[in-house]
């Protein structure tokens, strides 16, 4: 498609938008009286609008039946997280028995390692890569010292090339085929957080599990916006957040997947706790930990259902929509985005680098763009205009267009009001 940078066309693409209805479903900040143009739903989603009502039943329930409630709720909480099986197996493409809802990412990441770290004298190192968001990297740190080894030499971290924003895939893999038999884990985020970078986890899994090692993936920018077939593609396990692409409040409850190749191996070691063991015997209280088939089987404690009352509605909603129109319109709109940012970068003086790779099957729903010749003042700018984005120094701007409530004409509104803060400041 040839894109134009004109208000018309933008509100051409929407009226074509077989999505743009579900704009309406979010409630947006406004700054002087407008919505904002809201390009952070990689850090923290917009509030969708039937979200009160889930939370509403859960305290009218509460207030009704107190502790009842647990078995005579209008959806009981005793079994409420299994209601996430079905739709959350479909957003990463997993069977329904291997997936969870508990806790939050880094605690579910450690707790997972509990499992698939196990380091020995010769095999012990953790692949990475480097400038991975820093909570991977304090947790890999903390675990290898838990485990008695020097993070500089237990934790490899997979390099840019020199002038590179990126990394290439085969130098993923010949990293991993040197190391060899010496990896014990490969753990690395399913999309970068800096560069938008999307791995190819199905390739990568491949190669580690070749060497020996286990494989798993922090899929905290990508659960809810890429497409995932994490049982297919024999992912030992995951973990992610609910609160960026999939919009269920900040700090909300964690996703997590294993493999069900390890459902029974009990040779894994886990921290156990009362929630995870065998559900048809839990209020016999018995002393010997016996855990519940499937990703069930890694909780450890009652859930909150207070939390998982917004991740349910989000991901009701994604059962209606479904990933492959999600994924359809995030290309469409990032590509115009895109489009957006080449168009002002003629009419002014600054340059736009976008370090997020141009490949499509290597991008999803986020462009990072190096603002050479600008710094804070432009951001500040946006933000005083309603656009609401993301700086990470130097001088990085991470937008994201996020398919479920971002419009074309969004993109190009950014594309005015971007133009006019770079020339009101010259």
């Amino acid at each position: 498609m040839t894109f134009q940078n004109t208000r018309e066309f933008a509100q051409e693409l929407d009226s074509q938008d077989k999505l743009h209805h579900y704009r309406n479903e979010f409630l947006f900040p406004q700054v002087n009286g407008r919505k904002v143009i809201y390009f952070t739903g990689n850090s923290l989603g917009l509030q969708p609008k039937r979200t009160k009502a889930y939370v509403d039943e859960v305290m009218d329930d509460w207030a009704k039946l107190a502790v009842e409630g647990h078995f005579y709720a209008e959806k009981p909480w005793w079994d409420y997280h299994e209601r996430f099986a079905a739709p959350l197996s479909k957003i990463v493409g997993a069977l329904p028995s291997e997936v969870s809802v508990m806790n939050t990412l880094t605690v579910n990441l450690h707790l997972l390692m509990v499992s698939f770290y196990r380091p020995t004298e010769k095999k012990y190192k953790i692949l990475c890569e480097a400038k991975a968001f820093p909570s991977d990297q304090y947790m890999l740190q903390s675990q290898v010292r838990f485990h008695g080894y020097n993070p500089d030499d237990a934790i490899v971290e997979l390099q840019r090339r020199e002038g590179e924003h990126n990394i290439r895939l085969e130098d993923i893999l010949a990293k991993i085929e040197e190391l060899g038999e010496e990896i014990a884990l490969v753990l690395i985020g399913g999309v970068n957080y800096y560069t938008g970078q999307v791995f190819d986890i199905k390739t990568i899994t491949e190669a580690g599990h070749k060497v020996g090692a286990y494989v798993g993936w922090d899929l905290a920018h990508a659960a809810g916006n890429i497409k995932l077939e994490l049982h297919d593609w024999d992912v030992d396990f995951a973990a992610w957040c609910s609160y960026k692409y999939m919009n269920s409040g900040p700090g909300n409850a964690s996703g997590c997947f294993v493999h069900e190749m390890h459902h029974d191996n009990y040779e894994l070691n886990r921290f156990a706790g009362w929630w995870g063991h065998n559900k048809e015997r839990r209020f016999l209280m018995e002393p010997k930990f016996s855990p519940e088939t499937g990703a069930n089987g890694w909780q450890i404690s009652n859930l909150p259902i207070l939390s998982l009352a917004p991740y349910l509605a989000s991901v009701e909603m994604f059962a209606e929509v479904g990933m492959d129109a999600l994924i359809e319109k995030r290309n469409k709109i990032t590509s115009y985005l895109e489009f957006i940012l080449h168009e002002i970068d003629k009419e002014v003086d600054s340059t736009f680098e976008i370090i997020t790779p141009e490949n499509q099957e290597e991008r999803a729903s986020q462009l990072s763009v190096f603002l050479h010749g600008e710094g804070r003042t432009l951001f500040d700018y946006l933000m005083k205009n309603g656009v609401i984005t993301d700086w990470r120094e130097p001088n990085v701007i991470r937008l994201a267009p996020v398919p479920l409530y971002c419009s074309f004409e969004d993109m190009y509104e950014f594309g005015q009001i971007l133009k006019q803060g770079i020339l009101s400041h010259k």
